[in-house]
């Protein structure tokens, strides 16, 4: 018996690895402040939690559609027009076991062998191997400070080939929460969909993203491409990281093969947890979110003046996710020697930017401060006196 070659050569995800080494050294009595994952702390709004309990109550649970609850497809559909002003055919929506499920599903409906799929670099790390599982050849485009670790217009025609596919934004991004300006990004879809080839927006955190000057909610790539393929998730804003559900926008041309492979691979998602998820969508689920996007943004500004502090640059401030990506060159360190030593000798959880590409990876560190504002300021604490005491030692 032998291992397929994709699960040979598939690369961990290093930001999981160092969760589970700090949920084993927890095992051993250690007190470990985990900054390393994108998991609010928040948990499910209290609406939809009390929603999973009232449809738990013994009823018969079968299969939904394959394409999701008709109710909560529509629900989406509203929230798409309600908050951010366009229109989307509920026919269009594929709800999924988490956005990772929905990546895997567009990305069997739109890549065959042979296809160069163009993405940033740095970037998420699970969508270089969801390309690379059909056959795909991951085009990582190098970014730039000036460019916010994001893609541009221009980067995306240098790196352009005669195989391109598809190409993958993500706005904001994991893991910088940084976001393409939108009128960069309507350039791109442009593009793209001159030569033919896909738009895959990564949206799963757009709406933590900070507001307009004038107050108004980040925009929708859907405003500039009515076709694009978007990603979006209940884990990040609704704080509904366990509960696997996320969902798909796609283009009418795709919705019967999304609805075949979606049968195939799942059935469906999980039935109790879209009934639950209607309640997301309720004025005061939605409000609850809203606070807590704005506790968000004082994290951040907590995250900000603690590493200033300890000297540890932030060379792009987010604008939304709840991530910075700081550079951590001046302590002598590679990443992943940083993240070892503030696990194993701080306690405190971080991810090596070799998670997320190659023009990074030595340099960066993800911070998430998805964590509580008690368990940041220690956090940062502990690495103070971490990185005191490593400079008297030497």
């Amino acid at each position: 018996m032998r291992l397929s070659q994709r699960a040979r050569a598939v690369e961990p995800f290093h930001a999981m690895a160092f969760g589970q080494q700090a949920a084993e050294l927890r095992s051993l009595g250690h007190d470990v402040v985990a900054l390393s994952l994108g998991e609010p702390d928040f948990g499910a709004p209290p609406a939809v939690r009390e929603a999973m309990r009232d449809v738990m109550d013994g009823r018969p649970l079968g299969y939904t559609a394959a394409m999701g609850l008709p109710e909560l497809r529509t629900a989406i559909a509203g929230f798409y027009r309600d908050r951010h002003d366009v229109t989307v055919d509920p026919a269009r929506i594929v709800v999924t076991s988490g956005a990772s499920a929905a990546l895997l599903l567009i990305l069997a409906a739109t890549t065959q062998p042979g296809d160069d799929v163009l993405m940033a670099d740095p970037s998420y790390p699970c969508n270089r191997q969801l390309v690379r599982t059909f056959g795909g050849r991951v085009v990582p485009v190098p970014t730039t400070i000036a460019s916010r670790y994001q893609l541009s217009d221009s980067s995306v025609e240098q790196a352009w080939t005669q195989q391109t596919s598809a190409v993958m934004l993500a706005s904001p991004s994991n893991p910088t929460g940084t976001s393409i300006p939108h009128q960069e990004l309507v350039a791109i879809c442009g593009r793209a969909q001159a030569a033919g080839a896909w738009r895959i927006a990564d949206e799963i955190y757009l709406d933590l993203s900070d507001p307009a000057p004038d107050g108004s909610a980040a925009r929708t790539v859907l405003h500039g491409d009515p076709d694009a393929i978007v990603i979006n998730s209940f884990s990040k804003y609704f704080g509904m990281t366990g509960w696997r559900l996320g969902w798909a926008v796609i283009p009418e041309v795709l919705v019967g093969a999304v609805e075949r492979l979606a049968m195939n691979y799942f059935l469906c998602a999980s039935t109790p947890a879209q009934y639950a998820a209607l309640a997301a969508f309720s004025p005061q689920s939605l409000q609850v979110c809203e606070q807590r996007r704005e506790e968000l943004r004082a994290r951040r500004e907590i995250v900000l003046a603690g590493l200033a502090d300890l000297g540890l640059p932030v060379p792009v401030v987010p604008d939304g996710a709840f991530y910075v990506y700081l550079d951590v060159t001046s302590t002598g360190m590679t990443s992943w020697q940083f993240c070892e030593q503030a696990l194993h000798e701080a306690h405190v959880a971080l991810t090596p930017g070799n998670d997320f590409g190659l023009a990074t990876a030595d340099t960066h560190v993800r911070l998430s401060y998805a964590a509580t504002r008690d368990d940041l300021r220690e956090g940062l604490a502990r690495l103070a006196a971490h990185l005191h005491m490593t400079c008297v030692e030497e």
